[in-house]
């Protein structure tokens, strides 16, 4: 799928086929690709299911055994890389079909979606060739080392709100601890997926090592990706409810399970803050990517020594962030996902009404735009502890803001929540910062920052949020199987 010289805003139609054993095929049944900023069709893409992912599980099986096993570790690292090299060489116009795919701006589609994902594929190409395994010598008696392997086939079922970026958080783990993948992407957002498959075999990844299914959920690519006997472990970013599912469908093969779900992440702003800063950041952790992220602080506690002054900066800042179309020069804001999505996000707005919330800003669509699934970023305030806003996930640009008086208080109200992704806390003392920290129930957790990522750390969340970890040594630990070896000295 060659479309380099594709301008900005204007396509003509992109058909998304599926790859297996290292060819584009497609299947009896196809569906449209909607761009959220336009509601125009941008393609069709190919609807698999049981039959294309059997293809796609046994083309991978017989890859695991075969000239990809062989490889060093340094010929798959420098394979690695140069995926990361031809992603860089695409950057553009990988960020254009992110753009038309999302709706998100192709600004940000540039510089976080694209320029990471290759980064993915550049950190774990050094990493895998610096990492060891353990040893231990039992006094005069035995050594014992451990010795790692690949965990086999691994279904990737993809999000749609940072498609290519998680989908190489995924992969490039996968293929450096020696795995073959089965990938599903979001069916709202299948390019970038397609054009990656194309690179991998590009950067000469063997046949039948990376394949891709296009596809829905239940009763689809998704479900046969879960239900599949000879896949091995099952790797999943999205909402919480799937996760389940996903879960009830893997059990009868016991497969391994990495999930990355929902979230709804306390923002801690205490009244020793540098405002300025605080502002800046909050702005970015509020509404980036349309709040289509699920490490957004989406419920603000500000502490009352600073409340007021943080909702006239906050509310004035808010309402200057440009919403519009994703590819004119500081757009901020462009259009959320879909129809369903952008229906979803303003029931809750209504919600956030009926329950007494006021809107400081936002609360609809920008009155200049007729086309496209546009929402103004959306502060709710005045609404009860209890309220579904403050709640459930919204995944949109829309936050609540609530005071506090004392640490204690915001703590409880932090922690009172079924998710545990992550946090952000806003302070100068430096006692306090370590103090509560450590009783936020999340996975991540960010002092006077949002964002910043080392990918040598654990990345995950606790409750409902998640199993597991990812970021170097923990995704090998995901990715591969240990055995440990024992010599009678």
């Amino acid at each position: 799928m060659q479309v380099k010289e594709i301008p900005k805003n204007k396509v003509e139609a992109i058909n998304c086929f599926h790859f297996i054993d290292g060819e584009f095929v497609s299947s009896d049944t196809q569906f449209q690709n909607i761009n959220p900023a336009t509601e125009e069709v941008l393609g069709t893409v190919e609807e698999g299911g049981k039959k294309e992912v059997d293809r796609a599980v046994k083309a991978a099986r017989k890859a695991l055994n075969g000239e990809w096993k062989t490889i060093t570790n340094r010929e798959r690292s420098n394979i690695l890389r140069r995926i990361g090299d031809l992603i860089t060489e695409r950057q553009e116009e990988m960020a254009v079909l992110e753009a038309l795919d999302t709706g998100k701006p192709y600004e940000i589609a540039l510089e976080m979606d694209i320029k990471r994902a290759a980064y993915n594929f550049y950190f774990f190409a050094d990493y895998l060739t610096s990492m060891g395994t353990e040893a231990y010598q039992q006094d005069q008696q035995a050594l014992h080392y451990a010795i790692r392997r690949p965990v086999g086939v691994v279904g990737m079922i993809n999000p749609w709100n940072l498609p290519l970026l998680l989908l190489t958080w995924k992969l490039a783990p996968c293929l450096a601890a020696g795995n073959t993948a089965v990938m599903k992407p979001a069916e709202w957002t299948p390019m970038t997926a397609t054009v990656l498959a194309e690179i991998c075999k590009e950067a000469g990844v063997p046949d039948g090592v990376v394949n891709l299914v296009h596809g829905f959920g239940a009763n689809s690519a998704g479900a046969a990706i879960t239900e599949h006997p000879d896949v091995d472990a099952v790797t999943f970013t999205g909402e919480t409810k799937t996760g389940t599912a996903i879960m009830q469908a893997a059990a009868p093969t016991l497969k391994k399970l990495s999930f990355e779900l929902g979230g709804k992440n306390p923002n801690i702003i205490f009244d020793d803050s540098d405002i300025d800063e605080v502002i800046e950041t909050t702005l970015k952790s509020s509404f980036m990517n349309q709040g289509e992220v699920c490490l957004c602080g989406s419920r603000i506690y500000v502490q009352e020594g600073m409340y007021k002054e943080f909702l006239e900066k906050f509310t004035a800042a808010t309402k200057d962030l440009k919403v519009g179309d994703p590819f004119e020069s500081g757009t901020r804001v462009g259009a959320v996902v879909s129809k369903e999505h952008y229906e979803k996000v303003m029931s809750y707005i209504d919600i956030a009404k009926e329950e007494g919330g006021t809107l400081l800003s936002g609360g609809g669509r920008p009155a200049n735009m007729e086309k496209g699934y546009y929402i103004n970023p959306t502060i709710i305030t005045d609404l009860d502890r209890d309220s579904r806003c403050i709640r459930e996930e919204i995944f949109g640009p829309v936050v609540t803001v609530v005071p506090f008086q004392e640490e204690e208080e915001v703590i409880k109200q932090a922690n009172d929540t079924h998710y545990g992704l992550g946090a952000t806390i806003w302070t100068n003392d430096l006692r306090r910062a370590h103090r509560v920290a450590q009783q936020i129930e999340a996975g991540i957790i960010w002092v006077n920052t949002w964002y910043l990522r080392d990918l040598r750390t654990p990345f995950g969340g606790m409750k409902n949020s998640g199993i597991g970890r990812e970021g170097g040594a923990h995704s090998f630990d995901f990715y591969s199987e240990l055995s440990n070896v024992t010599i009678k000295m």
